[in-house]
């Protein structure tokens, strides 16, 4: 398959933050996002599971913290599935996965994960110049309040500043409906 599903910093370290963790506009993200990877898996696509860390910073994106790694209830990842770390806010600067994905023929990135407007807006746009066909998945995003927005305002506002530039706008049901209606 020509599809690849990125998973961005879906990971334990934002959860580390304490009382910062209850303010993002959707807690319970490993719920959209585990039905997306279990669509991917299901139609054959590359799964990639991104975490971000930040090596020597001692704080909670410092891996030797303990908390760069997956949420404990998410989907883990399979054999042959791939996980790269990243430095930067996207998921291309700082690793091998625009590589990665070339060798594997992938076309066409569906994202998601957490910061919205960070490093899942970032991905999309730089996976959108280096040419793939980019899906934005919004409800299998999430984030902060940040300078006086709300989370849904920064949500909204990032949906509409890549719609129709970097991405297609989907809905987690809207990509479930469509595998679906292929699978028939």
């Amino acid at each position: 398959m020509s599809r690849a599903l990125i998973v961005i910093d879906v990971q334990e370290s934002f959860r580390a933050r304490g009382e910062d963790w209850p303010l993002v506009e959707n807690p319970k993200i490993a719920e959209p996002v585990n039905r997306l990877v279990r669509l991917a898996r299901e139609q054959g696509d590359t799964v990639v599971w991104v975490l971000h860390q930040e090596p020597g910073s001692d704080t909670v994106f410092d891996p030797v913290q303990g908390h760069v790694r997956l949420l404990a209830e998410l989907e883990q990842p399979r054999p042959g599935e791939l996980t790269v770390h990243k430095t930067s806010h996207n998921a291309f600067t700082t690793t091998n996965l625009q590589q990665q994905l070339t060798e594997r023929g992938v076309t066409e990135l569906v994202l998601c994960g957490i910061r919205t407007e960070q490093c899942v807006e970032t991905t999309t746009r730089v996976g959108s110049d280096l040419g793939y066909r980019c899906t934005f998945v919004v409800d299998a995003t999430t984030t902060h309040p940040i300078g006086g927005l709300s989370a849904a305002a920064i949500i909204e506002r990032t949906t509409a500043v890549l719609r129709d530039r970097f991405a297609r706008i989907a809905t987690v049901d809207e990509l479930v409906a469509a595998g679906a209606a292929s699978a028939e």
